[in-house]
């Protein structure tokens, strides 16, 4: 039988990187890199297709055996950056009385500020939903193309309980060849300014997409390939192209997602703070419990209901340029190499670094002239970055992608060290705390942000500078760190692993059993309707108890998989796999529960049974869940709320003024879930939900899981 391939193309500043995977094993067939097409006619859609067309003629792979082809994009993200936006024209529309004057004035959004000079300008108009026509409708939409509105958003009050009216103005607009946004269709939740701020945003780039859409899909299809071409979304996950037409502003941020979806695939860990290191920015985000952390996008200082990835980015780098003085380094970045047209010392050849010289200068104007290059002999001009002093301290290893020539960046780093009359130990150690000093308060606010204990959090570095910084910031914050294979190229494989994802929100004050059947049955649907599989959607529920906000996020892959061949690990390789995560000798730890799917181990404790750290592992070795003080226990599961109940006293920790409550970890059959509810009944009907469909005798580990006291 034919090989099976998934393609994964990850869209970057420099260059268009295409991976072809085996579907079955996952192993990686072939790479090809060109380089970004942002002048071609067809933008970034040709570079995506000539990447695309390689990888297939270079590794002999035939258009009919590609099952899934996915591609990340910076198009949404750099539309907004550079202001390539379409004048939006707001339809706002409400049943008139007090409801008509709130949402007249709510609707009525000003030109949006994109943070860098440039604005999406706005045209509104407002129509009375008692009073609306389809020549009210007609009218409403020729005064705005008169004005200059190129495409539109429909905005109602209370649109997200009926949207009947936005799709009246959808369709009148479609049928005049406008493209449109109904505001309903982009949240779910109430708050009529934001949802048609963000509305009108995705609205603003829908033209640009739509036609790098267009080009990217042709162009597959002309390739022979006949699968469906799916995007990759800002928050993980990916979507089907025709999807993607709607709701282009949810591919904002999908670079770094690809980074990270790749990471998933390639650790076996399921809580880690992540580096995406490239030459001039490092992206810096968590996964917790497998899953990224999302949080809703910031765009030009308004908050909005696009859902990316949680990320915190930083101008220090692999690339990062120093500023220093007599008394040592000054700074390290924001300026990169990149940006002052320099080669760094350390992948400079050994023979050009004769008498190097130490000249300060101002990369741009405006910026402060004591960065730091080196003049050599030749008369050319190289700089000391990040990646010099990681290699000069021994940090770097051969098989890692910024290894360089350890010689030459000592040779140029000692100019340097003979004018501030120190050791050229010592300035590649000043250099390396400069840029940790910046480092560290990101990863220790993420971390309290998203509750991750310190022995839950291991550094994940991915890029190509990834080891010019993760070693020495793991090592001064004593914490495991981990490079996995082909970080260079991580982000493809992200896109090429990606699975279906969609959000539903809403909120909803008490939620019934009723109301969350509901709401899965509808991220179900969109799932669905996104390009996944029925059989393969699995959806985790999440409730926010300050905000009343119900969130269902499904997750499935767009073919059934026939086989899974990685191989299984044994009791045995399992223990070693969680001692070396607790940091621990195999004889500390025990087996606390095990059931055909999953391991349960814990750190050996004097009182038996007592709540220790714990992994909880699959039976591919990849371990699901990591916590410091846990409990676990096997039951049936028409006994397992008995468990649940105990354990909601036992594992509760009491501060002067709150009681916290554990977070819990079911694992049922071959899925493990995990719940995090301060209200019981809430909790136990999220619960019942998942495990009334599993037979009474159904063995199903509980696990608890707190801070200490």
């Amino acid at each position: 039988m034919a090989r099976l391939v998934r393609m994964g193309i990850d869209v970057g500043g420099t260059h268009t990187k295409a991976v072809a995977m085996d579907n079955a094993t996952h192993e990686i067939i072939g790479k090809s890199s060109v380089k970004t097409t942002h002048d071609d006619k067809r933008g970034v859609a040709a570079g995506v297709v000539k990447a695309f067309q390689n990888c297939l003629k270079e590794n002999y792979i035939e258009p009919d055996d590609v099952v899934f082809v996915a591609h990340s994009t910076t198009q949404a993200t750099n539309a907004l950056l550079e202001g390539d936006v379409a004048t939006v024209g707001v339809i706002g529309m409400a049943k008139g009385f007090l409801e008509g004057v709130m949402a007249k004035r709510q609707t009525n959004i000003k030109d949006i500020d994109l943070g860098t000079g440039r604005s999406i300008k706005i045209l509104n108009t407002y129509l009375d939903t008692k009073k609306m026509t389809d020549d009210s409708i007609k009218g409403a939409i020729r005064d705005l193309k008169t004005q200059g509105a190129q495409v539109l958003v429909a905005s109602m009050a209370f649109g997200v309980d009926d949207d009947t009216k936005e799709q009246m103005v959808y369709k009148a607009a479609d049928f005049q060849g406008i493209p449109t946004t109904m505001a309903s269709d982009i949240t779910k939740l109430y708050g009529l300014t934001r949802r048609t701020r963000t509305a009108a945003i995705n609205a603003s780039i829908l033209p640009k997409m739509l036609d790098t859409a267009t080009s990217t899909e042709m162009s597959v299809r002309e390739a022979g390939v006949h699968v469906p071409l799916m995007i990759m979304r800002g928050d993980g996950g990916v979507m089907d192209i025709s999807e993607m037409k709607k709701r282009p502003v949810l591919t904002m941020l999908s670079g770094p997602a690809a980074s990270v979806m790749g990471s998933l695939m390639y650790l076996r860990a399921s809580n880690g703070v992540y580096f995406e290191v490239g030459g001039t920015s490092t992206n810096i985000g968590v996964i917790k419990n497998g899953r990224p952390a999302i949080d809703y996008s910031i765009v030009g200082g308004h908050s909005t209901y696009i859902s990316s990835l949680d990320v915190r980015v930083l101008g220090v780098a692999g690339g990062s340029m120093v500023r220093a003085n007599k008394s040592g380094i000054v700074d390290v970045g924001p300026r990169s190499a990149h940006i002052a047209g320099l080669e760094y010392s350390v992948f400079t050849e050994g023979e050009k670094i004769k008498s190097p010289k130490v000249e300060f200068f101002s990369p741009k104007a405006g910026d402060p002239s004591d960065y730091v290059s080196i003049r050599l002999e030749n008369g050319e001009r190289v700089t000391l970055t990040n990646s010099c002093a990681a290699n000069v301290l021994g940090l770097v290893q051969p098989e890692h992608f910024s290894y360089g020539y350890v010689e030459s960046a000592r040779k140029a780093m000692k100019a340097l060290a003979d004018y501030c009359q120190t050791t050229v130990e010592d300035i590649a150690t000043q250099i390396m705390q400069k840029s940790f000093e910046k480092i560290e308060p990101v990863i220790l606010a993420l971390a309290e942000k998203y509750k991750l204990e310190h022995d839950q959090i291991s550094l994940v570095g991915v890029g190509g500078g990834a080891a010019s910084l993760i070693c020495y910031c793991a090592d001064k914050m004593n914490l495991k760190y981990s490079i996995p294979e082909n970080a260079e190229v991580i982000s493809s494989i992200g896109v090429a692993l990606s699975m279906v994802r969609d959000v539903v929100e809403r909120i909803i004050p008490t939620p019934s059993k009723e109301d969350i059947r509901s709401i899965k049955q509808e991220a179900m649907n969109k799932a669905i309707e996104s390009g996944a599989t029925p059989d393969s959607v699995e959806i985790h529920i999440e409730i926010d108890p300050q905000t009343s906000k119900v969130t269902a996020i499904a997750m499935g892959s767009t073919e059934v998989k026939a086989t899974d061949l990685l191989k299984e690990c044994s009791e045995e390789e399992a223990r070693d796999l969680a001692a070396a995560d607790l940091r621990v000798d195999k004889d500390q730890v025990e087996l606390r529960a095990k059931t055909d799917y999953f391991y349960v181990y814990g750190q050996k404790q004097a009182v038996p049974d007592a709540p220790t750290a714990v992994r909880i592992l699959d039976k591919k070795g990849f371990i699901k869940a990591q916590r410091g003080y846990a409990v676990s226990v096997k039951v049936q599961a028409k006994d397992y709320i008995n468990a649940v109940e105990d354990m909601w006293e036992t594992m509760a920790t009491y501060k002067t003024d709150l009681i916290i409550r554990p977070e819990y970890y079911l694992c049922m059959g071959a899925k493990m879930m995990d719940f995090s509810v301060n209200d019981y009944e809430q909790l136990q009907m999220l619960m019942d939900l998942e495990v009334m469909n599993l037979d009474p005798d159904t063995e199903i580990i509980v696990t608890a899981a707190n801070q200490k006291e």
